[in-house]
């Protein structure tokens, strides 16, 4: 990783060095604004990168208490948040979200179903289609545990105008769809292709 991240701070001009040689009819001032802007891309990456990191902690801590494992808290999270979002998960959309093959997404809801965290409805006009709940007795809980979480998120953001939310949104799309491109291209096939 740290190669790639070298890389990629030698291609974009980067590479952490200030002092690095200005290109060919680059004057110092043209210079000085593409080391900045180097700098900035790397540390919200970096910024990005730790943001992911911590949910992924606050996932893990989430099955802790619960008494789960990483993975079946983290499907529970994505039933929940999609709930929320008012677009309820097909167990072939939640396979998609955690990255799990659909026996091995099946293997976890049997779990979670089993536990008392999930129920599978039948809510279409389409009786084949199953659809994901949360059950009434984990929903409270999850709240319980994610509470601070979303009163401080609402807190941070809240410093921000709708304006600059919006160029956030934007930005945070792009990169998802960036990402959702190369999994489904370069990456397909679970390494970079040749």
């Amino acid at each position: 990783m740290a190669d790639a991240d070298a890389a990629a701070d030698q291609n974009s001009g980067g590479g952490g060095d200030d002092h690095e040689t200005p290109v060919d009819h680059e004057t110092p001032v043209d210079h000085a604004t593409r080391v900045d802007h180097a700098t900035r891309v790397d540390h919200l990456m970096d910024g990005l990168r730790a943001f992911g990191a911590n949910y992924t902690e606050f996932t893990r801590r989430f099955a802790t208490w619960l008494g789960l494992h990483s993975t079946d808290a983290a499907a529970l999270v994505e039933i929940l948040y999609a709930e929320d979002q008012g677009a309820p998960l097909s167990p072939a959309r939640l396979s998609e979200r955690v990255s799990l093959s659909s026996g091995a997404t099946a293997i976890l809801l049997k779990r979670l179903e089993q536990a008392g965290h999930i129920v599978r409805t039948r809510e279409s006009a389409d009786r084949r289609v199953v659809t994901l709940r949360s059950s009434p007795d984990i929903r409270p809980r999850a709240e319980a545990f994610f509470g601070p979480y979303a009163e401080r998120m609402a807190e941070a953001m809240s410093a921000y105008s709708p304006q600059e939310i919006q160029r956030f949104e934007d930005f945070i799309g792009r990169l998802r769809s960036t990402m959702d491109a190369l999994l489904a291209d370069e990456y397909r096939d679970g390494g970079p292709r040749a």
